[in-house]
């Protein structure tokens, strides 16, 4: 039974010391993955800016030409909130991911 001990604690010994060392790293596939969001969430950002000032223009002028009609200020109005609001919301998503990303990182 001892060498029966001895020979097992033996092969593991030796296992561990002769072990074979393994260099990890991400996938490229997690790679490209990534660097695909990356780029995604960088055109929205530079899509969102200018779509959110035109609607705020059109809301703007929207309110300011409807010579007195109710449903074209509420409509001009609801507009701009909804565009700035969706701005807002770009804006607040792509700060928590920066977040979460930094640390991670």
């Amino acid at each position: 039974m001892k060498k029966i001990i001895f020979n097992l604690i033996l092969v593991i010994l030796l296992l561990f010391i002769f072990s074979i060392q393994a260099f990890a790293s991400t996938p490229k596939l997690v790679n490209k993955v990534n660097d695909a969001f990356k780029e995604i969430e960088e055109w929205i950002l530079k899509i969102s800016t200018p779509a959110a000032a035109v609607a705020i223009c059109s809301g703007a002028l929207m309110r300011k030409f409807s010579f007195g009609d109710e449903e074209k200020i509420r409509t001009g109005k609801k507009l701009i909130t909804g565009s700035l609001f969706s701005y807002a919301f770009i804006l607040a998503a792509d700060l928590i991911l920066s977040a979460i990303q930094s640390l991670i990182n």
